[in-house]
């Protein structure tokens, strides 16, 4: 009996061990799986921070707006990455930097929505920027239209409104005895030059007290009489007489005369000139002396 139970305990010994061998490899291959699915876990966490900073790198690339928030949510996806390539593959760790990449996420979801928003905000706004220069621009266009034509009617009016001569006459006289003026064509017998014009009706001019100057010029081109020197409008002229009169906007006679500064007149072409109150020249007359 005793011999029967000593030879069964070699054997029992040898099906345990090898229960414990087969035991100890289950184990080791079974930890060997969840390593591998650990890594391999591990791996598509690094993966997607690497995607999702790659989705920030192109963002950053494609427009400047939010940079600096894009730049700084890009370098902590890179600290997570550089987390867990350094970090031992546990099913806490993993599971922590999965609710991480979820939240990173939510978080570029935000980001590019207010970075769409924006970006739209912007686009309308360089739209209505767009048509506010060009509604600007139009308006400054009318506006130098509508002073071009401003000018033009100004220019237009002072034109209408300048006076006309309707006639101008030059006659050399001699005064008689009675005081009396009597027409004479030689220049010994002149005493004056009778210059008389008549200003034509014009609605459009302004009624009142007018200056006409009246230019003579003698055979050797020299101005005959008083020799006033009248300025207007920074235009200079010598005349010889400066007439006045007051206009009514209606026909109108006026005579002045002319004398000469030595009591004499010299044989010759002479030539008369009249201007207006701003020494426009409207009116031109010549003349022979014997």
């Amino acid at each position: 009996m005793e011999k029967s139970g000593s030879k069964a305990l070699p054997a029992i010994l040898g099906i345990l061990f090898v229960a414990a061998a087969a035991f100890a490899i289950s184990l080791y291959i079974s930890g060997k799986k969840t390593e591998e699915a650990l890594n391999a876990e591990k791996a598509e966490v690094i993966q997607e921070l690497e995607g999702l900073k790659s989705d920030y790198d192109k963002s950053i690339l494609e427009t400047n707006a939010l940079s600096e928030e894009l730049l700084a949510a890009r370098g902590e996806i890179a600290n997570y990455i550089d987390s867990v390539k350094t970090l031992k593959a546990d099913v806490a760790t993993l599971s922590r930097f999965r609710r991480q990449v979820y939240q990173l996420r939510k978080e570029r979801a935000t980001l590019m929505a207010r970075l769409d928003s924006l970006t739209a905000s912007n686009i309308a706004l360089q739209s209505l920027n767009e048509a506010t220069q060009k509604e600007l621009e139009r308006v400054a266009a009318l506006n130098d239209s509508i002073v071009q034509q401003n000018i033009i009617l100004e220019q237009e009016n002072r034109i209408a409104a300048q006076l006309r001569l309707e006639s101008l006459n030059v006659q050399a006289v001699k005064v008689k005895n009675n005081g009396n003026f009597k027409d004479v064509n030689r220049a010994r017998r002149t005493d004056n030059f009778k210059v008389c014009f008549t200003v034509r009706d014009n609605a459009i001019a302004q009624a009142g007290d007018k200056n006409f100057f009246i230019e003579v010029l003698g055979p050797d081109g020299n101005l005959v009489g008083a020799s006033e020197s009248v300025s207007v409008n920074s235009r200079s002229l010598s005349v010889s007489k400066v007439t006045a009169f007051y206009y009514e906007n209606d026909i109108l006679d006026v005579c002045d005369y002319v004398g000469s500064t030595t009591g004499e007149f010299a044989k010759g072409n002479y030539m008369v000139n009249v201007y207006d109150n701003d020494l426009e020249l409207i009116g031109t007359s010549k003349f022979f002396l014997k």
